[in-house]
């Protein structure tokens, strides 16, 4: 771990590895398993922090911190009327998500653009940018957000189920919810 002022980071190689692929998975998480489904299937390395409702909607979110440490998140799992749909990776200690083999969390925003950028071009996903300068892709499900530590940033990955792909990059018009665009800090 490091620290960035008050802020720890975990190093890379402390990091759990999950593996993503697109609009199916994250790691040991399917899209479309229900909450108990996917608690189950990450008990040993993650357990419930919070969960809240879903405010009139039927996303409910749950914050998922790390087995053994400090209470903080490491994932947020959205929920779309019970059935996961969306996970959100904290950049400071959440599991390192790979997509073949490109790491997607923990880094710095502009280096993994430029890796991103070319990942898309070589594989034939598209690639998008949302209306915070965002970079995605609907092929994928995925977006690179990115989260304060201090007066560092580094990459926090939203990944979606397919269902929510379409428009994943869009602020106002794609699934994600809106507390998933506000910046992060913790």
């Amino acid at each position: 771990m490091w620290k960035v002022g008050v802020w720890t980071v975990v190093d890379e190689a402390d990091r759990v590895q999950w593996e993503m692929l697109p609009g199916e998975s994250v790691g040991p998480l399917k899209f479309g398993m229900s909450h108990n489904e996917a608690a189950a299937a990450i008990a040993d390395v993650l357990s419930p922090l919070t969960t809240r409702g879903g405010y009139g909607s039927p996303v409910e979110s749950s914050e998922l911190s790390l087995v053994g440490a400090a209470i903080a998140p490491a994932v947020t799992a959205y929920y779309d009327a019970g059935r996961l749909a969306c996970v959100a990776v904290n950049a400071l200690r959440g599991p390192q998500v790979t997509l073949d083999g490109l790491r997607l969390v923990g880094r710095v925003p502009s280096e993994l653009e430029d890796a991103f950028t070319e990942y898309t071009s070589t594989n034939g996903h598209d690639l998008r940018y949302s209306q915070h300068a965002d970079p995605g892709s609907e092929t994928l499900g995925l977006v690179l957000r990115a989260q304060r530590a201090g007066d560092v940033v580094l990459s926090r990955p939203v990944l979606v189920a397919s269902t929510w792909a379409e428009r994943c990059c869009d602020v106002t018009e794609g699934c994600i919810p809106a507390e998933e665009w506000r910046d992060r800090a913790w």
